[in-house]
């Protein structure tokens, strides 16, 4: 019996709480037009409010991927759930834009305590073989948060603005409890001592992230940041882009964020497996980056609503394939090490979600198009390297 089997209970509640996270992440993407006008802020302070969520989760990413090899998986995700939890609660009660800022912060520090113990322990529960599984499993949890996340956001909106977060507080408790007596712990006694006594695993952030261009996942590690980079900086002023330009509703945002994503959780769950094993991982990341920046720079020349719904299915679809491509390379080469590296993936992941809101905000206030552009340019760039890298190892491995 495969490990992936065997520990299919354990999977399904890794889905859950993940899930339950992006969801609540995804609740805020339709109605930012609508807490624009009500707080009377620019599309800047709505790009640092989105910023400020990966920041916590940048600084505690690596921290976290530590403690869930030396503490171990269970106990930190539980953690995240609490943190998650209180973040929801405490954006859906406050009113003042310094106390919508604290509650993302510590929503950050859920995700970042969630994320990497969530993914190595998908690792820790599957073979090399059915790794490309495990994570599209995983990413596909990803995937229907962002899908459900603003369609309930967008919905739900209408019986009052702030309902959705308070629902998505109770999920988070809920799911905190579920796992704290269900789900069993992935690594031994044994292991989490060795952690402990690795060096590696005791450094700062800042030597990680200077350390990690010395690895052979270095690329990868670059190739997560402009995922995150784009995806955020696209996402970002999505909504305020078409509500600007075309006057739509929160419900017209849910609908085409939700018919955009929806392909690609299906995929994860079918066929994603045998799109990584009949092509490979490099070759899927490269094809990946050019369709996402070519859809990116397409976006601008659409104007009716059914068009806009088609280039973001593309878009979507490609970026929710190109992400568990990244994650389950990494993985491979983690060997050991699946937490640390599980949090320099989230570390860098934030990296690319401070600077795509940020730069998507400020370029928003000085004309609509602008994100796009610059989310275009990062994405295609990246696509090149992709290539040259792809053949410079071609190059490495005939001599």
């Amino acid at each position: 019996m495969s490990l992936l089997i065997r520990n299919r209970g354990a999977m399904l509640l890794l889905m859950l709480n993940i899930f339950l996270v992006f969801t609540g992440i995804g609740l805020v993407v339709p109605i930012m037009p609508t807490y624009m006008t009500e707080l009377h802020i620019s599309g800047s302070m709505v790009g640092l409010l989105v910023a400020a969520f990966s920041l916590t989760q940048l600084l505690f990413s690596p921290f976290a991927g530590r403690l869930s090899d030396t503490l171990g998986r269970k106990k930190i995700i539980v953690a995240g759930m609490v943190v998650f939890a209180l973040s929801e609660w405490l954006f859906g009660a406050v009113s003042s834009p310094v106390l919508l800022f604290a509650a993302r912060m510590l929503g950050g520090v859920g995700a970042a305590l969630i994320m990497p113990a969530v993914m190595a322990y998908a690792a820790d529960v599957t073979s090399n073989e059915e790794r490309a599984r495990g994570m599209g499993y995983i990413n596909a949890a990803i995937t229907t948060g962002f899908i459900i996340g603003p369609g309930i956001g967008g919905y739900i909106a209408e019986f009052g603005i702030r309902v959705p977060f308070y629902a998505a507080a109770v999920a988070g408790a809920i799911a905190a409890i579920i796992t704290l007596f269900i789900l069993p712990e992935s690594v031994s006694a044994e292991q989490r001592a060795e952690s402990r006594s690795n060096p590696a695993e005791k450094q700062s952030l800042l030597t990680q992230l200077l350390n990690s261009g010395r690895e052979r996942y270095f690329f990868n590690l670059i190739i997560v940041f402009v995922l995150a980079f784009g995806l955020a900086n696209y996402e970002t002023v999505f909504g305020l882009f078409v509500d600007h330009k075309f006057g739509f509703t929160p419900k017209d945002i849910a609908f085409i964020i939700t018919f955009g994503s929806i392909s690609g959780a299906v995929v994860q769950v079918t066929i994603f497996g045998w799109i990584l094993n009949r092509f490979g991982e490099k070759r899927v990341i490269s094809v990946c980056l050019f369709l996402s920046g070519l859809f990116v720079v397409l976006t601008l020349f659409v104007s009716s609503y059914w068009l806009i719904v088609a280039v973001t299915f593309i878009l979507f679809l490609s970026i929710d394939i190109l992400r568990p491509a990244v994650g389950t390379q990494l993985s491979k080469m983690a060997g050991e090490q699946q937490g640390y590296v599980a949090g320099l993936n989230s570390a860098y992941t934030s990296l690319g979600n401070i600077a795509g809101p940020i730069v998507a905000g400020f370029l928003f206030d000085i004309d609509i198009n602008f994100p796009y552009v610059a989310a275009a340019i990062v994405l295609l760039l990246c696509f090149a390297l992709s290539l040259r890298a792809g053949k410079a190892r071609g190059l490495s491995s005939g001599n």
